[in-house]
């Protein structure tokens, strides 16, 4: 299937009518997979978001589908993934060649893709303990895949917050645009950073903790309710949502 350059490009060298260019266009706009998908083909064309594809509750036959379904973007990511699920599907997914595939168990994210893309700017990945990499290893990758490069420091929380300096200091020297900073327990360390810093803060809260801080609420409730300016939230272990805020806010820098 044609891309939308080569329908425009076709249509400007009067090799198809403008009817037939409307057509093809709006053609491409939605791929529906049997009767249980509807891929946005031009996802990544309006929002700068690659195609990306949430494994759970969907049956392993439905999501091969899916995922063969939107291999001819080059580009695609699996999220939620885990590891059993992925070694059920690795093998239908052979059918991809040309493709890298290239699965990261901690972050339960799978890439398919054809190509890489230009890192174009930096951002800074933090976690306040070791329990808190998986949600900021999915920030990262994502916001990888988005076209940045990423810093990153793993536990530096408040618990020895001495070691959070340094990393803080290499991140402002190597000129980073937003930092995402991953909690549970009490979810401090946003707020600390942000008194520390002039960018962006984007706190993650993490289901990781003891009685009431289990599921990640009362990290959340702590970082809305910092008393640091400069700090916005994403849900509860959302590092998918904090990667791509973060790469649209750093990428306003080069426009």
């Amino acid at each position: 299937m044609m891309n939308m350059k080569e329908i425009l490009q076709k249509f400007i060298e009067g090799e198809i009518s403008l009817e037939e260019a409307e057509k093809r266009l709006k053609i491409m706009q939605i791929r529906e997979i049997e009767d249980f998908a509807k891929l946005d083909m031009c996802r990544d064309i309006r929002t700068g978001i690659p195609e990306v594809i949430y494994a759970e509750g969907k049956e392993n036959d439905e999501l091969v589908k899916i995922i063969i379904g939107s291999a001819d973007k080059g580009r695609l990511m699996v999220t939620k993934l885990d590891k059993r699920k992925f070694n059920a599907i690795k093998e239908e997914l052979t059918i991809l060649e040309g493709f890298k595939i290239d699965y990261h168990k901690k972050a339960k994210i799978l890439l398919i893709k054809d190509h890489e893309i230009e890192k174009e700017v930096k951002i800074g990945v933090i976690t306040a303990g070791t329990s808190d990499i998986p949600v900021a290893e999915e920030a990262r990758i994502t916001a990888e895949e988005m076209g940045c490069e990423v810093l990153n420091a793993y536990d530096v929380g408040v618990a020895g917050i001495h070691r959070l300096f340094s990393h803080v200091r290499v991140m402002i020297e190597e000129d980073v645009k937003v930092l995402i900073v991953v909690a549970g327990m009490e979810g401090a360390l946003p707020s600390v950073v942000a008194g520390l810093v002039d960018m962006p803060v984007i706190g993650v809260p993490t289901s990781v903790g003891y009685g009431v801080g289990k599921g990640g609420f009362t990290a959340l409730f702590a970082m809305l309710q910092s008393c640091a300016p400069g700090i916005a939230v994403v849900n509860i272990d959302n590092g998918f949502g904090a990667g791509v805020f973060a790469t649209k806010i750093a990428k306003q820098f080069k426009k």
